[in-house]
This record gives structure tokens, sequence and C-alpha cells, in this order.
């Protein structure tokens, strides 16, 4: 059995939501790897097996399992009109972080996310957000907040997230291993039960009781800095 996900009966949140989700939407998730271009070049990732246990590693045991967490609480702030709350969780977000390059992958992300959207939405609740924290807002937080104050549902702003999230991984693999695009969907679709667990993994996370070890993740992420040839940022 699956996780039950409800969609927005809000036609207009709904379009938000696949709006924000999209590739096409101007946030540069494209420029980056999350440290899978060095594991392929070193041959940790060489197929579509490989691929798909990277990306279940990052949603169980890396960022995908504090992004989640964060996001959830970055929503229930913002809900309840928290500014004391949210502006805790983006200085938790902007600290959780093993690596230079991580933090840029989500930082960038975050200021790109909160730029376009108070623009294209009129969500000037962002901006001010953005005010509070000069030095960058990690994404998830950012769209965390944005999905509470625009009417998007947690559980499906959580879902649709961690999927996009897992989805730009994969994108990467089929360019770098390289894999076909149908190898790429198929490990997409195998990732289904890992997104329902850390989709409810978030949802019952405690921000002071949450934790993560993903040396691996991190070690390639800190060799990535240095590697010779990139097509990516991270």
């Amino acid at each position: 059995m699956g996780m039950a996900i409800s969609t927005p009966t809000d036609p207009a949140a709904l379009q938000r939501l696949l709006s924000w989700l999209s590739p096409a939407y101007p946030v540069g998730a494209y420029t980056y790897s999350h440290g899978l271009e060095m594991a392929v070049e070193s041959g940790a990732v060489r197929n579509r097996a490989d691929l798909a246990d990277y990306v279940e590693t990052v949603l169980r045991s890396g960022a995908g399992r504090i992004d989640g967490a964060l996001l959830a609480a970055a929503f229930r702030a913002a809900g309840a009109g928290d500014d004391a709350a949210l502006d805790a969780v983006a200085e938790l977000a902007a600290a959780w972080r093993g690596t230079a390059e991580l933090a840029l992958e989500t930082t960038a992300q975050g200021n790109a996310f909160v730029k376009v959207t108070a623009a294209a939405w009129g969500e000037a609740r962002l901006r001010t957000l953005a005010t509070r924290h000069p030095d960058g807002i990690a994404h998830p937080v950012a769209f965390g907040a944005a999905a509470a104050w625009q009417g998007v549902p947690l559980r499906i702003a959580l879902f649709g997230f961690l999927s996009a999230f897992a989805a730009n991984i994969v994108s990467a693999g089929v360019r770098l291993v390289p894999l076909g695009q149908t190898d790429g969907q198929i490990a997409t679709a195998a990732l289904l039960p890992e997104l329902e667990a850390a989709t409810d993994a978030a949802l019952a996370a405690e921000l002071d009781r949450i934790g993560t070890a993903a040396p691996v993740l991190d070690r390639f992420s800190m060799q990535h800095e240095t590697q010779y040839t990139r097509l990516f940022r991270s």
C-alpha cells in the first residue's frame, strides 16, 4: 500500500505547485548534481541501479532527510504567522550543510526561488523573509513558507519538493553516466517507495532530535570542489 497523496482542491494552488516544481522554474537546479559528478568519475555510480541507490541514500540519510524536515517546519511556522520560529528554521537550515558546495546548492536555489516567486505570485512575505536573512535562504525553507502562504497543502508540497529534488539528481545521472532517457525514468519510478518514506519521516520529524550521517556523500561533494573537469556546480 502506498502513501495517500491528496491533491490541492484549489486549481490556483495546484497551478502554483506545478510551476514551482517544473524543471523550467528558473532556480538553476539543472546546474547541480549533489556530488554525483564525482561519484561517476570515481566509478561508484556506473549504471541505473547505482544511480537509484545514490538517490535513495540522499533521501534516506543525506540532504533529503534534513530538507524534508526543514520544509515541514518552515511550512508550519509560516502558516502560524510565527516569524521567530520561521527565522529559527532558516538559521538552522543555513548551518545544516556538510560542505561548501552543498550550502551553495541550497542557498542559490533558495534565493532564486524567493526572487521569482515573490515577483510572479506577489508574495511580499518572501521578500521580507529574505531581508531578515541577507546571507541567503535554503531552498526547502523558502519553498515551505511559500507553500503555506499560497495555500498549497503541506503533504503534497513536501512530496513534490522531494520528488523534484530526486528527479534532478537522476537527470544529472542520465547525462553523466550516461544513461538513456528511458533508464532515467525507470530509476525515477523505482524511487516512489523512498519518496513516500521520506515524506512520512519529514512530517514526523522533530528538528531538535533529527540528524543524519552520510560521510561518503559529503566526501564526493568535497572532492568535487577540486575535480579537474566539471559540468555541475556541486
